[in-house]
């Protein structure tokens, strides 16, 4: 028997993240809209999200020690000057 599985709530955060030479996008911190920055200790995977969040990547990051996943979401490659946005998903995504 397959589970359903419902609609998951975004909240969408700012995320600080660097470049390296080859074009990498590298998280550094996340920015919750009430101010609270939390630096991210690491990134232990990336990959494609699954069909839930179509168009989008999971970083897999810790922050305080805890694994959470962060997911950049891409934008439309019509719009050139907004190349994505980051959200986590609703329920004890919180560092």
């Amino acid at each position: 028997m397959l589970k359903k599985r419902h609609p998951v709530e975004r909240i969408y955060v700012s995320v600080a993240s660097c470049f390296d030479s080859t074009g990498y996008m590298q998280p550094v911190s996340i920015t919750w809209s009430d101010g609270r920055t939390f630096p991210i200790e690491a990134v232990r995977d990336y990959r494609p999200a699954d069909s839930s969040a179509s168009c989008s990547d999971c970083y897999t990051v810790v922050i305080h020690g805890q694994e959470k996943h962060l997911y950049f979401e891409r934008t439309d490659p019509l719009f050139r000057g907004r190349v994505g946005r980051w959200f986590v998903e609703k329920g004890g995504t919180r560092p």
